[in-house]
């Protein structure tokens, strides 16, 4: 029988948070106790903002059902392993949907896993490879975990940064966003050395460090970290405006085409047509490569490179089919 009430309702709770119903003599006979006392501590429970539901009649049995706002969530040591190394997986690459929600949950899962379980992940993890991955450089899930517990507790951060012409220099920074565009990750930050705000792709960084300084927020020249992101790879490269229509919904090709090259419009006078309109600083080649994996026919408007480029890929690709 369990006599300490906490730990018995954290066992009560990671009974609850396996997906079944569970009869309140089956919980009471699991946590050795009465089942005048299993429903004292449903109650206790619920009061701490889980939300447990009762099912009437002699069978009767509890569940947890989904609330307005998340609780805290028990996993066992499998449980815990599995997650981080998804969450290392998927951080590794600037992938489309895994974004810095992902990465921040990474490192509140890393910060209080048990060494034991840490290095289970690490194991893991280094024994397999990945058969695909994103467009853009991988990049060590310890980098980006450092990196974003820094943007959570306003704690500044040192790291060496490679430039692109292979120059090495050590920053200190302000950290206030980490930004996927879907090939890569960039740091959004204020640079105290350079005293104004900087862009940094988190590829070319390396060992970064949390100084424990904290600092206030200073407000963003253009209100958001990804907008200054965008102006700020524009002023780096030559860029152009492209236009392409889609056969497909605007829901069908915005779930299919990365954020970052353009949102789709109900195109005017087509039904079951939209349009994507945005600029890049990508190859025209990458660009026709990247539209047609969208799935959907499609038509290149502008600019005219681009339009040839589908063209000629077009016909080698038919070629390649064995057509005329």
């Amino acid at each position: 029988m369990t006599t300490d009430t906490p730990a018995r309702l954290l066992q009560l709770l990671s009974l609850l948070q396996t997906p079944r119903e569970w009869p309140g003599g089956e919980l009471a006979d699991r946590l050795g106790v009465s089942r005048r006392t299993v429903r004292r501590d449903i109650d206790r429970l619920r009061e701490l903002g889980y939300p447990v539901e009762a099912s009437k009649g002699a069978d009767g049995g509890y569940r947890l059902v989904a609330g307005k706002a998340m609780p805290p969530l028990l996993l066992d040591d499998e449980e815990a392993v599995a997650i981080a190394v998804g969450l290392r997986a998927g951080a590794g690459h600037a992938v489309a949907g895994v974004d810095e929600a992902s990465v921040r949950a990474l490192a509140k899962l890393e910060q209080v896993l048990p060494a034991r379980l840490r290095h289970r992940v690490t194991t893991l993890q280094a024994a397999t490879t990945p058969l695909t991955s994103g467009d853009g450089a991988s990049i060590a899930p310890e980098t980006l975990t450092v990196m974003a517990s820094a943007v959570a507790g306003r704690e500044r951060l040192r790291f060496a940064y490679r430039a692109a012409d292979g120059s090495g220099t050590r920053r200190q920074a302000e950290p206030y966003r980490l930004v996927s565009t879907g090939r890569r990750w960039y740091l959004v930050a204020y640079d105290l050395d350079r005293d104004d705000w900087r862009t940094f792709r988190v590829d070319r960084v390396s060992e970064p460090f949390a100084t424990g300084a904290r600092f206030a927020p200073r407000e963003m020249p253009t209100g958001s970290a990804a907008e200054f992101l965008r102006r700020s790879i524009q002023r780096r490269q030559e860029t152009y405006g492209f236009a392409v229509a889609f056969a497909g919904s605007v829901a069908e090709v915005g779930a299919r085409l990365p954020a970052w090259l353009g949102t789709p419009v109900e195109e005017e006078g087509r039904a079951g047509w939209c349009v994507v309109r945005g600029d890049t600083g990508d190859p025209v080649e990458w660009l026709a490569v990247r539209l047609a994996m969208v799935g959907c026919e499609f038509v290149v408007r502008e600019p005219a490179e681009l339009v040839a480029c589908v063209r000629e890929l077009g016909g080698r690709m038919s070629r390649a089919a064995g057509g005329s």
